[in-house]
């Protein structure tokens, strides 16, 4: 017979290990910036953190140990990914408590999220097309 409860406590090890993990990397980001000053968020840093680890690990085998073996922290990201509804919450609740603020402000707040949307999907559109334009010159040497 086969123990599946010494199986799932090694993933449940291997999922906590490489969250952990990731949290390190935010951390260490978020250290980083506000040490440094950075105008950017630390998230973002420890984001860029992880992927260095990431593509570090899959270059030297003596990286792969713990969360970083057998595919852990993509396991792990996966799951956060599975369950990000729930981290909306409390931007939700934050919402609900501020309502006042949307009361008297509510026309002018529509207007700059509208013009946003608008920026950016003109951003968007002019990325691509510089990209393939550039994509096209070099496919045409």
């Amino acid at each position: 017979m086969i123990d599946k409860t010494a199986g799932a406590s090694l993933d449940a090890k291997i999922m906590l290990a490489s969250l952990g993990l990731i949290l390190l990397c935010q951390l260490i980001g978020e250290a980083i910036v506000r040490s440094l000053g950075l105008p950017m968020p630390g998230p973002v840093l420890g984001l860029l953190l992880l992927l260095i680890l990431l593509l570090a690990r899959d270059r030297f085998a003596l990286l792969a140990r713990g969360p970083l073996r057998d595919d852990g922290v993509e396991t792990a990201g996966k799951g956060l990914l599975a369950h990000l509804s729930l981290l909306f919450v409390p931007a939700g609740v934050g919402v609900v408590q501020k309502l006042d603020l949307f009361a008297s402000h509510g026309i002018a707040i529509i207007l700059v999220l509208a013009l946003s949307v608008v920026v950016t999907l003109l951003a968007t559109v002019l990325t691509f097309r510089l990209v393939s334009r550039l994509l096209r010159q070099q496919d045409a040497r």
